[in-house]
């Protein structure tokens, strides 16, 4: 088989990190960590403190950009197989924000200058001065507010969907509308389809006239309101990449294998293929070879109207509409495009020289043409990387020997120049990439608004035995946090879905006795309004919960809520009732 080793139903991978999962280890339950959080912003200048231990530091002080810092791309110690937990089975821990345990600041290194003809840039590590510490009250933190650089920045979008263009950050608001009531109701369910092995089923779109999801060897178009199938593009093989993004006319791509795998043959995702979202048509099938073999594509996205895939054997883009080719790898080339980002723009990540020699390269390119624009060079030791946003240009990688933690880069799309280095650990916060394989699968990471916002890690809530967390967000010219905090509520979780115009999506994963909720945070004030919340219904909540943020596809728009799984199930597993497709809307 080609495709990696997906999790048993109903067990979700651990949050953080790149690279596979190792399923070898047994599941290990979440162990509540203890309180995080920033300073308040300062009220004078003070000199920068050495790293302090405790919550939000790094074990280790990390060595300065710019020197040699171990590669990254291991699998995380964590398995695919942890269980969601039950919420009267774990024991007491101290809870969040316990006595004797002061919060502490995520280290923001300042972006250095490039030199000598090339964007390698020094980033200096700074420690802020804790001048005022967070207020800790009843399990939560208050942080004070501080002021944006004033730069503003395109508002994009990642997890899937599209975002507005108002990257004000304020209060512009969004499509989406809060209803007067958000009390909604089960739409449909699609059943889980099952094949001779576990197959990938990635790929979920939503447009005006249909909900689309890959099956197994073959993806299909869903009334968006009924869940009645509109049309069914029937496949040779599996789907082994989806585009996130589509045009304006609702056309995306996919890349898929030729045929089955056998015992004796691996058929390679050798096919790519742009299809219409509205009709289900195939507009175009394209293969690209290395000598005299087909090239593997395990990325592909869609850039404006260009389909770029990418792989060690090189890069290559096609016409969205009439499927020409607009470039082929080039023979002999010591670097070659891994895979690409897309949206509204295109962002490859170039790998150049070998294992020992290595340099890794962030470029924004001319979709139709694929000249470099512009080009931020990656420090030794990072060999792998993410593209969470292209426009703003963020993205991640592992910058250390945490596996858990992630690193994010705001680079300018026109100079290439760094603008600010975030470092999250993983311990505090939350968010995920597969850089080593799929180069633009982030989940639960959110660009917009001149913002990163990010979910933090879960911890105790105010009752016995919840969970909870926030979503908080950075300034992604500065890299310093924003100050703005929401809430999930004791016993939910949230996790950031998209942008909406200025505002941020997020889903409320619910405690044991409630349905899920959409909210909408609004980009300025960081007020919450509820735009759906799902039935509390035993049934109901069971199919929903099956779906986790981290590893599942989960779309919102037109007030609906479409949830989807992303692996098909083996013939004969005798697991409980699985669903491909989990869909919610308002009553009525």
């Amino acid at each position: 088989m080609t495709q990696p080793p997906p999790p048993p139903p109903n067990q979700p991978p651990q949050q953080g990190g790149f690279g596979p999962p190792s399923p070898q280890q047994p599941p290990q339950p979440p162990q509540p960590q203890p309180g995080y959080g920033y300073p308040q912003a300062a009220s004078a200048p003070q000199p920068p403190q050495p790293p302090q231990p405790g919550y939000g530091y790094p074990a280790q002080q990390p060595n300065p950009y710019g020197q040699q810092t171990p590669a990254y791309g291991q699998p995380p110690a964590a398995p695919y197989g942890a269980q969601p937990q039950n919420p009267y089975a774990q024991p007491t821990q101290p809870g969040y924000g316990y006595p004797g345990q002061p919060p502490a600041m995520p280290m923001q290194p300042q972006p250095g200058q490039s030199g000598g003809g090339r964007n390698n840039t020094v980033l200096f590590i700074v420690v802020a001065a804790v001048v005022a510490i967070a207020l800790i009250v009843g399990g939560g933190i208050w942080y004070a507010s501080s002021g944006g650089s004033g730069k503003k920045h395109d508002t994009a979008s990642s997890s899937g969907g599209t975002g507005g263009k108002d990257g004000s950050g304020g209060t512009g608001g969004g499509q989406e509308k809060v209803p007067a009531d958000p009390a909604g109701q089960l739409l449909f369910q699609a059943p889980m389809p099952t094949a001779n092995d576990i197959v990938r089923t990635v790929g979920s779109w939503l447009t005006d006239k249909a909900y689309v999801k890959t099956g197994v060897a073959e993806v299909s178009g869903y009334d968006p309101v009924r869940g009645t199938k509109l049309w069914t593009l029937k496949l040779p093989g599996p789907v082994c990449a989806a585009s996130k993004h589509a045009t304006a006319e609702n056309r995306t791509a996919i890349t898929y294998q030729p045929k089955w795998d056998t015992a004796k043959t691996v058929a390679g995702c050798t096919q790519i293929a742009a299809i219409d979202l509205d009709s289900g048509k195939k507009l175009w099938t394209q293969t690209v070879k290395s000598g005299d073999y087909p090239v593997d594509y395990q990325n592909v996205t869609v850039a404006q109207h260009t389909v770029a895939v990418g792989d060690t054997d090189g890069g290559a883009a096609f016409d969205i509409d009439s499927g020409k080719p607009l470039w082929l790898p080039k023979p002999g080339d010591d670097c070659y495009d891994a895979g690409y980002g897309g949206g509204a723009k295109l962002v490859a990540v170039r790998h150049c020289g070998d294992l020992d020699n290595g340099r890794l390269l962030i470029q924004n390119l001319d979709p139709k043409s694929g000249k470099v624009i512009s080009e931020y060079r990656m420090d030794p030791g990072i060999d792998y990387a993410s593209v969470v946003s292209t426009d703003p240009l963020v993205v991640a990688a592992e910058a250390g020997s945490d596996s858990q933690a992630l690193d994010y880069f705001s680079i300018d799309n026109k100079t290439g120049k760094l603008l600010a280095h975030i470092s999250a650990p993983g311990k505090t916060y939350g968010g995920r990439c597969d850089g080593g394989t799929r180069i633009e699968d982030c989940k639960e990471i959110v660009v917009g608004g001149g913002k990163l916002y990010l979910a933090t890690a879960e911890h105790d809530g105010n009752g016995e035995y919840s969970r909870t967390n926030e979503i908080v967000s950075f300034d992604l010219n500065t890299g310093k946090p924003t100050g703005q905090r929401a809430e999930a509520g004791d016993g939910y979780t949230l996790s950031p879905l998209r942008m909406d115009g200025s505002n941020l999506l997020a889903y409320k994963r619910p405690p044991y006795d409630k349905g899920g909720q959409v909210v909408s945070i609004d980009g300025g004030s960081f007020k919450q309004s509820k735009l759906l919340e799902n039935p509390a219904t035993q049934s109901v909540r069971q199919a929903e919960t099956s779906m986790m943020p981290d590893y599942a596809e989960i779309l919102f728009g037109h007030g609906r809520l479409y949830m989807s799984d992303v692996f098909a199930s083996k013939k004969g597993d005798s697991y409980d009732k699985k669903y491909l497709v989990v869909a919610f809307g308002p009553k009525g």
